[in-house]
C-alpha cells in the first residue's frame, strides 16, 4: 500500500511483470496515443474517504491526511476559468469528506457547462453531507456513484459492514430528488467494479441486470452503468500480491489488449489534478505520480489546456483501459 507521505513524496506503485511494456505493445502495433482536445478537468479533492474499499487504486481511506486546501480549491477554479472546460469532475477518496467542497460545487457550475460528482453513496448518505445531494441538484450535476454488487453480503465484504444498505437508501433519496428519472434530465449513473482478479462481465448485460433487479426489489431507476475493470495499483495491488495473483491478472489485461479502445481513451481528453495541486493525465496515474506528459506541473503554470497532440504519460497498468471495451 501506498502511504500518503510516500504518494506525496512521488513514491511509484506501477505493477512490473515480466512481459511487453504498454508502450511497446503500442509501438509494436503503430498505435500513436497523444491528447485530442482536453475538454474535462478532474479534481481529486483528496485521499480521505470513509470507506477502505479493497479495489481502491488510491488506497483512500478514513486515516489519509491528503486533503485539497481552500487555496488550491481556488487555484482549481482560477484554471477552469482560464482554460474554458465544458466539464468538471469532481472525485476523491470520498469528495464530500472535504471540508471546502460546497465551494468546489457550487464554482465548478459556475465555471463550466457540466459537472459531474463521483460519489460512493455511503458518504452522501452519512447524515452529515445529505445536503449535498440538494446542491449537486441545483447545481444539475450528473452523479457517478460506485455500486458494485446487487448483493449485500459481497458489497459489504468489499467495502465494509452496512455499506450496502447505506448505499441503496442513498439511490433512493436521489430518485426522490430526480436523479435517474425520466424526463428531469438530473443524471445517475453507477459503475460496477468486479470483487476478484477477473476482467468484468459485458456493460450492457449487466446494465440490464442492475436495471431490472434495482426496479423490481427496492423500485430504484438510474441512467446507465459502466462496468470497469479493476487497475492493479494501490490496494488492491496489495491485495493481487498477498493472493499471489499479480502476474496472472496484469497479463490477463495485456492479453485482452483491444487496440480499438485506444482512440476513446479518457486520457486523450481529460486532465486531472490532484489534491496538492499537480497535475496527471488520468487520476490512475496520479496514483503512482506519474505526472502530465512526465514533467512535474502545478496547476499554477498551466495557462491552459494541454494542447492536442501533446505526450501521454504511460505505464503497464494502461493495459486496464485497453483491455475488451477499456475506459471509454
Amino acid at each position: 500500500m501506498l502511504k500518503v507521505e510516500e504518494i506525496e513524496a512521488g513514491a511509484s506503485d506501477i505493477p512490473e511483470v515480466n512481459a511487453e511494456t504498454f508502450q511497446a505493445t503500442l509501438s509494436k502495433q503503430g498505435i500513436p496515443l497523444t491528447r485530442e482536445t482536453t475538454h474535462t478537468l478532474q479534481v481529486n479533492t483528496g485521499l480521505l474517504c470513509n470507506q477502505a474499499c479493497k479495489h481502491c487504486h488510491l488506497s483512500a481511506g478514513p486515516a489519509s491526511k491528503a486533503i485539497m486546501s481552500r487555496e488550491t480549491v481556488r487555484d482549481v477554479l482560477a484554471y477552469a476559468r482560464k482554460a474554458a472546460f465544458k466539464v468538471i469532475d469532481i472525485t476523491g477518496g470520498a469528495p464530500e469528506l472535504n471540508p471546502y467542497i460546497r465551494d468546489l460545487i457550487e464554482g465548478a457550475g459556475e465555471t463550466a457547462p457540466g459537472v459531474m460528482f463521483r460519489s460512493n453513496l455511503s458518504a452522501l448518505n452519512d447524515g452529515l453531507h445529505d445536503d449535498l445531494m440538494d446542491l449537486l441538484a441545483v447545481q444539475r450535476a450528473v452523479i457517478v456513484a460506485s455500486f458494485p454488487s446487487l448483493s449485500a453480503s459481497q458489497t459489504d465484504s468489499q467495502r465494509g459492514g452496512g455499506i450496502f444498505e447505506t448505499s441503496i437508501n442513498a439511490l433512493k433519496k436521489l430518485n426522490a430528488l430526480g436523479y435517474g428519472m425520466a424526463g428531469t434530465g438530473l443524471e445517475l449513473n453507477l459503475v460496477s467494479n468486479p470483487a476478484g482478479a477477473f476482467l468484468p462481465p459485458s456493460q450492457e448485460q449487466t446494465e440490464k441486470r442492475f436495471k431490472d433487479q434495482l426496479v423490481r426489489k427496492w423500485d430504484i431507476h438510474f441512467n446507465k452503468l459502466f462496468s470497469f475493470a479493476n487497475v492493479p495499483l494501490g490496494r488492491f495491488k496489495d491485495w493481487l500480491v498477498s493472493s499471489g495473483n499479480l502476474d496472472a491478472y496484469v497479463n490477463k489485461l495485456k492479453s485482452a489488449f483491444n487496440p480499438c479502445a485506444v482512440p476513446g481513451l479518457m486520457c486523450r481528453s481529460i486532465v486531472s489534478i490532484s489534491w496538492d495541486g499537480y497535475l496527471f493525465d488520468c487520476d490512475f496515474n496520479l496514483a503512482c505520480r506519474l505526472h502530465l506528459g512526465g514533467k512535474k506541473t502545478h496547476v499554477t503554470q498551466m495557462e491552459g489546456a494541454p494542447e492536442p497532440g501533446s505526450t501521454i504519460s504511460v505505464a503497464d497498468h494502461c493495459y486496464t483501459c485497453t483491455a475488451g471495451p477499456g475506459f471509454t
